[in-house]
């Protein structure tokens, strides 16, 4: 792959959100997922999200980000070149991850929820016993 072939996708906007009572377009956040031994790890873009305004739910393995955007100073710009968005994004969760576990953490703009590996979907070494031959009488 080139840096040619690499470009920055635009800004998805999530179509069918019919359960929401917010008003406003809700646009994708940019992930991604890592995959370690112990655990999945998800990055996503949030731009302009507070811990406050950042809501993550889990019901029926359904995870769901939820995210409001303002800017750092209340007011507003008189220039702007860039346009602050609301986040949604939904994961469905397998049996894989332990979802008593889950911990979410936001650092400037930027949501780590680290998703632990269920005991039984954690990779283990299985010992070989070798047998030893017993001879012939």
């Amino acid at each position: 792959m080139s840096p040619n072939d690499m470009e920055a996708k635009p800004k998805q906007k999530v179509e069918g959100r019919e359960e929401s009572t917010r008003p406003g377009a809700y646009f994708l956040p940019p992930v991604d997922i890592f995959e370690t031994r112990e655990e999945l790890v998800l990055l996503a873009d949030m731009p302009g999200v507070a811990p406050n305004d950042l809501t993550i739910r889990l019901e029926d393995s359904i995870l769901t980000i939820q995210g409001k955007a303002k800017h750092a100073i209340d007011s507003e710009p008189i220039y702007r070149e860039f346009e602050l968005v609301n986040f949604f994004r939904q994961f469905e969760l397998s049996d894989q991850v332990d979802q008593e576990k889950i911990a979410a953490r936001l650092n400037h703009g930027v949501l780590m929820l680290e998703l632990p590996r269920a005991e039984k979907a954690k990779p283990r070494q299985i010992p070989v016993q070798v047998e030893v031959a017993k001879e012939a009488a």
